[in-house]
């Protein structure tokens, strides 16, 4: 592993060097047992501690498959889908590996008793599998989290309609969190220059997302002069979609927790804040009783900052707490665009409200491949910015995932596995000098 690494900070290692290192028999990664799903049983989810059923084991390394491609991992960072496979929530993620191993004889490789986890990374590429062209060993990559067979006509228009559709390290195994990971090589994109290996590899699952909720025409299809409400707006999902909104165009109203979320969100350039802690919204009057009061104190609040005008699009990913309030204060003929249910899954709201004034649920999950390069292109390009707020070594993965379930995280967490520090990686100075300030406009704002 020395020599991977000693290889991968090189700024004089050329293919057929990286074609010449040896791939290790084994590799540690960031697990979760099968044995141990049960652990929680009885627990609230907010009495679940990931530092628990997360563990830092050697796994033995995988061979590449045809499409496919082993990655050195420099670095990786947390999504919510690790936060849920490490609390094995709503289901174990093995009912996920399982599946895979029955559908077809390549997937029974990961059908393990361990799951490594993760749907990020940023590193190197070691080796790859028959039929590989466009990547060869030590290209720079950042991989997305979109994993299809695409043999089926479904997925030919748009690859998140594939009925063989997964997550990477969350519906697959052998994911990022970890020093080595195995990946279909059409995840892989390359490397933005100017970002270090940690800011590189914190954008892949929550950028795309965000892209195709809310720009894409799979999703939002936002246009300028859109009024956007975007709940938890500094968080790892919001933070992309402010800058969407921004750069687009579009007047985001951003929903936050506290005045330190709201003060990143002015520092993005959002003049549209809502501090729903201090402002003291509570859309439940008890567990089973919505409060449609709160809903219309809130539509005022939004209006306040629209110049009357109500919202077009809302960017809903909190779920249950949140989605009656979003129905309700979105125009007519608007749209809500939900990609997630953190706060719960079962959501409830007042019908009316949608199908007498012609609005819109659309549902979006993660991203399709056009969509991924296109977000990953953006951040290449400068015009959107990581949101990597603080950093933990790999030993430490299970307190990362711990502040990210206790929602004590602005922007996104960022692991280290290979990489020995951070601030490595950079091949673009020029590029990263212009747009700095923006690239550490989250550090040091997590806790």
């Amino acid at each position: 592993m020395e020599a991977i690494v000693s290889a991968a900070l090189s700024e004089d290692a050329r293919t057929e060097d990286f074609a010449a290192l040896a791939v290790p028999e084994s590799y540690r990664g960031a697990v979760v047992l099968k044995e141990e799903v049960g652990m929680f049983e009885g627990l609230a989810s907010q009495d679940k501690d990931p530092r628990k059923s997360l563990h830092i084991e050697s796994v033995p390394t995988p061979d590449p498959g045809p499409g496919e491609a082993l990655i050195a991992v420099m670095a990786s960072s947390v999504n919510y889908n690790t936060v849920w496979s490490s609390l094995f929530e709503p289901l174990p993620t093995f009912t996920f590996l399982e599946r895979y191993g029955q559908s077809r004889p390549e997937g029974e490789r990961h059908n393990l008793p361990y799951h490594v986890l993760g749907s990020d990374l940023s590193g190197v590429v070691l080796c790859t599998g028959p039929g590989v062209r466009r990547w060869k060993p030590g290209d720079r990559v950042v991989a997305h989290c979109l994993s299809v067979e695409l043999e089926s006509a479904e997925g030919h228009s748009d690859t998140m309609l594939d009925p063989e559709q997964r997550i990477w390290g969350f519906e697959t195994n052998f994911g990022g969190l970890a020093e080595i990971a195995l990946v279909k090589s059409n995840q892989l994109m390359p490397k933005p220059g100017h970002l270090s290996w940690e800011e590189a590899a914190c954008s892949g699952l929550v950028n795309s997302t965000a892209y195709r909720q809310l720009v894409s025409r799979n999703g939002a299809d936002m246009k300028q002069g859109d009024n956007v409400l975007i709940w938890g707006a500094s968080g790892g999902l919001g933070s992309y979609a402010t800058q969407f909104a921004l750069a687009g165009g579009a007047n985001p109203i951003c929903v936050v927790s506290s005045e330190q979320k709201a003060d990143i969100c002015r520092s993005m350039g959002a003049e549209a804040i809502i501090d729903r802690s201090a402002e003291g919204y509570r859309f439940w009057k008890d567990e089973r009783t919505q409060d449609p009061k709160e809903w219309k104190r809130f539509g005022k609040r939004i209006r306040e900052f629209t110049g009357g005008e109500d919202i077009d699009i809302v960017f809903e990913h909190p779920g249950r707490e949140t989605f009656g309030a979003s129905v309700y204060v979105t125009r007519k003929g608007g749209t809500i665009t939900t990609c997630a249910s953190t706060s719960g899954y079962m959501h409830e709201y007042d019908n009316r409200y949608l199908w007498m004034s012609l609005k819109r649920i659309i549902g979006s999950h993660f991203a399709n491949y056009r969509e991924a390069w296109e977000a990953n292109r953006l951040i290449a390009k400068g015009k959107i910015h990581p949101t990597l707020s603080e950093v933990f070594p790999l030993a430490a993965t299970g307190e990362a995932v711990r502040e990210v379930h206790r929602n004590r995280h602005s922007g996104k967490v960022g692991v280290l596995c290979l990489a020995p520090e951070e601030n490595l990686g950079v091949e673009n100075p020029e590029t990263r000098a212009r747009h700095e300030s923006a690239i550490n406009r989250f550090r040091g704002t997590g806790r």
